[in-house]
């Protein structure tokens, strides 16, 4: 059984940064293609940004392209989400997942085989 823990959320001011953390067990890590969404109350989940299984291909969403930055370490099945100039918009509850891909991950939920329980991350104006 494949299991995706995310940590690292918390509370911090407009501008400032959080690094998100999700920690894989259960699964060949390197099989697998990693995305991270996000979900707002009352709003469906969003695509954040993939990566593929060498971390040498990253996808983002538009709304975070150019302030945030996906990575990963294979040997610590281990991905990250660095977030940078965070904005209020940006508070939500953001969720791991994987694809059992050689690519980089795709922008939709349905192709992701397995999701952490989520982080939350709050923005104060």
């Amino acid at each position: 059984q494949v299991q995706l823990v995310e940590s690292g959320g918390g509370l911090v001011q407009a501008g400032g940064s959080l690094r998100l953390s999700c920690a894989v067990s259960g699964g060949s890590f390197n099989l697998y293609a990693m995305g991270w969404f996000r979900q707002a109350p009352g709003k469906e989940r969003e695509f954040v940004g993939s990566i593929n299984w060498s971390g040498t291909s990253t996808y983002y969403g538009d709304s975070v392209k150019g302030r945030f930055t996906i990575s990963r370490d294979n040997a610590k099945s281990t991905v990250y989400l660095q977030m940078n100039s965070l904005k209020p918009e940006d508070t939500a509850v953001y969720y791991c997942a994987s694809e059992t891909t050689r690519n980089r991950g795709k922008d939709y939920e349905a192709a992701y085989d397995y999701w952490g329980q989520g982080t939350q991350v709050t923005v104060s104006s």
